[in-house]
């Protein structure tokens, strides 16, 4: 793809800069070439032709806006000069039609996974422990702070902060802003790390959240849910959960929900209540003990060979730029659809950013039920998002817009690319749980980490998480594979990026061939291989206060 501009879909009438272009340049073009009128900065687009006032931008073979004052051929695509659009779209489930990939360099590989029951087989083998009220949450630190350490599981991350070197310099008389600058304050982990109690186990999760009282009880009852999927992810070997008692997240709604959404649940699983409790410190000292006996029936798991089909892949997005929808979100598309046709599950989700796709999401439902209920769940949360004083349209942020996404539609066609070509076989509601293989859809909201916790909980044993811009962020059980769009960013951040797909840009690779080895990556990583927000310790957990984020 190695050009200095592309017209993403035959159908488009705005051209995407892949290079930075200067005022008075020739494009070449289809139909003739186009003199700039302005200077066109990389992933920024450009008119194909003039526009007039109130004519539909296509792109990606979609209306993603229309045009709000004149706009001469060659002239920078904006803020100023278009605004959100998107096209109507009505309820034709199954009539797209679907070529499958070739997947016979894949349809004998496996991955080094754990069994659980009912058939699910996990890419980690974590120990979990969740408080069910925020009044819990210095206690779960205090559980950290007790157990992390002791037992081996310092942070993944790649460095250390010594901060007593800076204390002792200033003590010294080393008080100039240029010498504490000049101090070298970093310790590579790997100097401090101890060696694991409990070798079969690839970690202790603490997780804390600001939900389970106060607010809707409505929202107590969905952290519940999402607490169990949790609980039930084939990541999470077991787990501990702190309760204070009082609050409206009660156990008892978070043992019906485990048992709705899995009846033969046998994991184990202590829950301890602390307005039972004798004293704080006998308290904590049973939740530790139960906690290391889990860690020991854990530690009985080992790895061995399963098939492609038992991956279940998150596919997200965050800090996007406007490569994003030409390079990894379609590169990982087609690693979507390899993965579909080998059996195994991929779950789309972020429905603002799906906001002008309906129409092709819809007519790719198997069922005529799943179409409906796609449209139920967009219209109800567009709804609610208006309610708050808002709008799929303010999705866009201002690093998105200023990398040239500019129109919540525009966004979405992009974004919407993750989900490859394959048919949808099922559309969840938030922490409904993913039962069919193939591609799934699940409403959650925009935000990266609230979307990536509500994938999670949903059942996916592996995240992939596409990003131009570098998005500091994983998931605590969930290995997040990321994924740049752009090779700028995959050089300045080495870091956090995992594979760089702006190779396909480069003219490196194609979108089908990073694909392939993106799949390749997944393989390594459902094996055990850490990925970068492993080692970093991002572990991000927030769950969605319903309607109030988009």
């Amino acid at each position: 793809m190695k050009n200095s501009v592309l017209k993403v879909h035959p159908s488009d009438n705005i051209i995407v800069a892949l290079a930075d272009l200067r005022k008075g340049d020739n494009i070449p073009l289809e139909n003739g070439a186009c003199q700039l009128a302005e200077d066109i900065p990389l992933k920024h687009k450009f008119a194909e032709r003039n526009f007039s006032v109130g004519e539909a931008v296509v792109m990606y073979g979609v209306t993603i806006g229309r045009a709000v004052r004149p706009v001469p051929a060659g002239t920078r695509i904006s803020r100023e000069n278009v605004v959100h659009d998107a096209g109507k779209y009505q309820l034709t489930a199954g009539t797209s039609a679907w070529s499958a990939p070739d997947t016979s360099r894949f349809s004998h590989r496996s991955f080094q996974g754990y069994a659980r029951s009912g058939g699910k087989v996990g890419t980690r083998n974590y120990w979990l422990v969740i408080p069910l009220v925020f009044c819990e949450n210095r206690n779960i630190k205090v559980l950290q702070a007790a157990l992390l350490e002791p037992l081996g599981y310092l942070s993944e991350r790649q460095f250390s902060v010594n901060t007593q070197q800076l204390i002792d310099a200033y003590r010294q008389g080393q008080q100039s802003q240029e010498a504490i600058m000049q101090a070298e304050i970093l310790l590579d982990a790997t100097q401090v790390r101890q060696q694991r109690v409990f070798p079969n186990v690839d970690g202790v999760k603490f997780l804390t959240h600001d939900g389970g009282c106060g607010g809707t009880r409505q929202d107590s009852e969905a952290l519940c849910r999402l607490i169990a999927g949790y609980i039930l992810n084939p990541n999470v070997a077991g787990a501990t959960v702190l309760s204070l008692g009082c609050q409206h997240a009660q156990m008892q709604l978070l043992e019906e929900a485990i048992a709705s959404f899995d009846p033969g649940f046998d994991k184990p699983l202590y829950m301890l209540e602390q307005q039972k409790s004798k004293s704080e410190r006998d308290y904590i000292a049973d939740a530790v003990k139960k906690t290391f006996s889990g860690l020991i029936n854990a530690n009985q798991a080992c790895r061995q060979p399963f098939p492609l089909s038992k991956l279940v892949v998150g596919l997200e997005c965050g800090g996007s730029d406007g490569l994003s929808g030409i390079t990894a979100n379609p590169a990982l598309g087609h690693a979507s659809d390899l993965i579909a046709t080998l059996g195994g599950t991929t779950i789309l989700s972020e429905f603002p950013e799906l906001h002008g796709a309906e129409q092709d999401l819809i007519n790719r439902c198997t069922e005529a039920a799943s179409a409906e209920k796609f449209v139920h769940l967009m219209e109800a949360y567009a709804a609610q998002a208006v309610a708050t004083g808002s709008g799929f349209d303010m999705n866009p942020s201002p690093g998105n817009i200023r990398d040239g996404l500019i129109t919540d539609a525009m966004k979405s066609a992009g974004a919407a690319r993750k989900g490859g070509t394959s048919p949808v076989t099922d559309v969840l509601d938030y922490t409904e749980q993913a039962r069919k293989p193939g591609l799934n859809l699940l409403c959650t909201p925009g935000n990266d980490v609230e979307s990536t916790t509500a994938l999670a909980s949903s059942g996916t044993n592996l995240i992939v998480f596409t990003t131009g811009l570098g998005t500091p962020t994983g998931n605590p059980i969930a290995p997040t594979i990321k994924m740049s769009s752009n090779s700028i960013l995959a050089r300045r951040m080495p870091d956090l990026i995992d594979i760089d797909a702006g190779t396909i840009v480069e003219g490196n690779d194609s979108i089908a061939s990073k694909g392939e080895l993106l799949l390749e990556l997944m393989i390594e990583v459902a094996s055990g291989r850490l990925t970068c927000a492993e080692q970093l310790g991002q572990d991000d957990f927030i769950p969605w206060k319903r309607g109030v984020s988009l």
